[in-house]
């Protein structure tokens, strides 16, 4: 062998060692459960659903752990909100001052936020690591389904641009005001937010679609939890396969001569693909009831007797 041969396969060798190496000290390992989550420590809630989901409530969860995680991933999360008319009016500025203050602090964070008139918005400055992208959905159209109209526009946004610029998505109703930390505990593929009401009752009760002829429709004696509507989060892969699964579901039901609610084939959805993470009534919490003792901490509050 000459020495020039050797000379290359000596650079080749080396070359193959610095990328190892490079992929070795970059790599982030995968997160166990068991390496953040520590359901032990409330026993006076439920924290594991039957198929081993994660419930997140205070007190179970490890921030540094997941902090350390996260950081390293180096993540970008997006929150879409919809506003409009008099509810832009009235909650908007709220909803965005204290998620710019509370929501994922100290990660790069994307607000989309869609509202039927540019002048509707308000003049909040996003804090460091935050932009904000507004965009106009076509006032007309919402007199029919406001979560019809959101959901779609949102779903064309996925695609064309969203599911490019953030690794997790979140999409909140805009009634609600962040009042602690809503942190990187709350990220999965998949997340669900249980009802603050309905998680407090006989699940024999539960207000699903029961109308079998309905594609939101989950027969009596069947079903999970029920899931509240003013938040769902995961990959933006993920939200966009809901949405795909709503609309279909809500063109089903037309046809049919059926309108059953945005949150009941919500549910449905949820019946049929297993959320991944649950977040607590605390990340949700209506203002209508005074907070139980399993409520210790209030992440996000909203009023139920204001509707969207």
């Amino acid at each position: 062998m000459n020495s020039k041969r050797m000379l290359l396969l000596v650079l080749f060798a080396f070359s193959l060692m610095l990328v190892e190496r490079y992929f070795r000290n970059h790599q982030v390992e995968e997160l166990r459960l068991s390496d953040w989550f520590h359901p032990r420590k409330r026993p006076d809630v439920i924290t594991k659903t039957d198929w081993l989901a994660p419930i997140v409530w205070e007190g179970t969860f490890d921030r540094q752990v997941l902090e350390k995680h996260y950081r390293r991933r180096n993540i970008t999360v997006g929150l879409a909100v919809f506003a409009t008319g008099r509810f832009a009016e009235e909650y908007l500025r709220l909803f965005l001052h204290s998620a710019n203050k509370h929501f994922m602090t100290g990660y790069r964070v994307i607000f989309y936020i869609m509202v039927d008139a540019f002048l509707q918005l308000p003049d909040i400055e996003p804090g460091p690591l935050r932009t904000f992208k507004a965009f106009e959905v076509d006032a007309e159209r919402w007199w029919l389904d406001g979560s019809l109209v959101y959901m779609k526009s949102l779903g064309e946004h996925i695609t064309s641009h969203i599911q490019d610029e953030v690794d997790f998505l979140f999409s909140m109703a805009v009634n609600q005001v962040f009042q602690n930390e809503f942190g990187v505990e709350t990220l999965g593929p998949l997340v669900a937010q249980l009802h603050a009401w309905w998680y407090f009752r006989n699940t024999k009760n539960f207000p699903y679609e029961r109308r079998p002829t309905s594609a939101a429709s989950i027969p009596f004696g069947q079903g999970d939890f029920y899931y509240g509507s003013l938040m769902v989060g995961g990959t933006p892969h993920n939200i966009l396969d809901f949405i795909e699964e709503y609309l279909n579901g809500v063109i089903h039901d037309i046809k049919n001569g059926l309108n059953s609610t945005y949150e009941k084939h919500l549910n449905k959805y949820f019946y049929l693909n297993k959320p991944t993470k649950l977040l607590s009534p605390e990340y949700s919490w209506d203002l209508a009831f005074s907070p139980p003792p399993q409520i210790q901490y209030v992440k996000v509050a909203h009023d139920s007797h204001r509707k969207l």
